[in-house]
């Protein structure tokens, strides 16, 4: 009787295959998405563009510098 060997076990998953890093996240970040109010927008963009871009930062940077610039602006108003 031949008995065949057990199926190897499945190699780490492409990374196509892997979920977002980001999704779990968003779930848990919802309380301080919200706490950034006008700047909200921005921070979403930002994570939108990191997805689309496998979390390259460079190419991400128009969308950092406008929610760097976002939040001067807003810091500068709570100090008046």
């Amino acid at each position: 009787m031949n008995v065949s060997s057990s199926p190897s076990p499945p190699s780490t998953p492409s990374p196509e295959a892997r979920p977002a890093l980001h999704q779990d996240d968003a779930d848990e970040e919802d309380e301080n998405v919200k706490q950034l109010k006008e700047c909200s927008v921005l921070y979403l963009a930002l994570q939108e563009c990191l997805v689309q871009s496998n979390r390259d930062w460079k190419a991400c940077q128009p969308a950092v510098q406008a929610l760097k610039e976002c939040h001067a602006k807003r810091n500068q108003l709570k100090k008046k």
